[in-house]
């Protein structure tokens, strides 16, 4: 499985949130230290805003922040939704069942089942988990200490 540029710009967009806490942030911000597109970045923005997992405010004081703690932001919801429009396999998006092997093919069950198994894993995973106690990621992207005082 091959995780979309989407989603994983989604993650990084909430690990930055996560390592500013207490602050907006800007999408330049972001753009420099993540490595993204402000294009890409503006989209991914719209649609965890839809989510309800971060909080935008426009003008020129503006910026986004976490709807939530850290520790209640489950990653494996958060890639559902991004990797929602993108099929598993073409079988998965084949409305017109142009593939000869639609009605007998197991294999298409297995990828559910598997792709199933992939999300359950990481919504065991919180937002807080992949920053928090993780220096190395912090001194990319910020270097203030995880929990603001």
């Amino acid at each position: 499985m091959r995780i979309t540029k989407r989603t994983n710009i989604a993650i990084r967009v909430l690990m930055f949130c996560a390592a500013h806490r207490g602050r907006l942030v800007t999408k330049s911000e972001i753009a420099e230290v993540c490595q993204a597109s402000e294009n890409h970045l503006a989209q991914v923005i719209n649609q965890l805003g839809q989510m309800g997992v971060i909080n935008t405010q426009r003008g020129r004081n503006g910026g986004l922040e976490l709807a939530d703690d850290p520790t209640r932001i489950e990653i494996g919801s958060i890639f559902r939704v991004m990797e929602a429009p993108v099929p598993v396999a073409e079988c998965f998006a084949d409305a017109d069942q142009t593939c000869p092997l639609v009605g007998a093919c197991r294999l298409r069950d297995a990828l559910h089942d598997a792709v199933e198994a992939f999300y359950q894993r990481l919504d065991g995973v919180t937002l807080d988990a992949l920053t928090c106690d993780n220096p190395a990621l912090m001194s990319i992207l910020n270097p203030q200490p995880c929990n603001p005082a």
